[in-house]
């Protein structure tokens, strides 16, 4: 069994960084399903599809829910669902932090949580003057 991923964001954020961090590795090492929140959304029923997904993806080991920008709607989707057992919700996504994520596939959800959030704060940088 391995910890599950669930990306929420708005548009197609999700779609795209998973799609360019399964290009970089080859495949996606992790079950990881994703959920595009329009801005005209019924948000309840994204709910309603986020908590379904939830469901799928909890194998035994946990969910990760990675979303985009704090307190947005694909964010309080997520947040919504963390009082589900093992699930823990980061926000934030960012290439460098799904590919950290999707490096260490056998890692627990507490410490995948710890390689997004590392992967995030550490993927980001002023690049140097040439």
């Amino acid at each position: 069994m391995a910890v599950g991923i669930l990306i929420i964001t708005h548009d197609k954020v999700g779609q795209a960084l998973l799609d360019n961090a399964t290009a970089t590795l080859g495949f996606c090492p992790l079950i990881a399903a994703i959920i595009n929140v329009q801005r005209d959304c019924d948000t309840d029923c994204v709910t309603e599809q986020a908590k379904q997904l939830h469901r799928e993806l909890q194998q035994g080991d946990g969910v990760l829910i990675m979303t985009d920008i704090f307190g947005s709607t694909p964010s309080n989707i997520a947040c919504s669902l963390q009082n589900e057992s093992l699930t823990a919700v980061v926000a934030g996504i960012n290439l460098p932090m799904l590919i950290r994520v999707l490096n260490y596939p056998n890692l627990s959800l507490p410490e995948l949580v710890n390689k997004a959030l590392s992967g995030g704060r550490e993927g980001i940088l002023e690049c140097p003057n040439q």
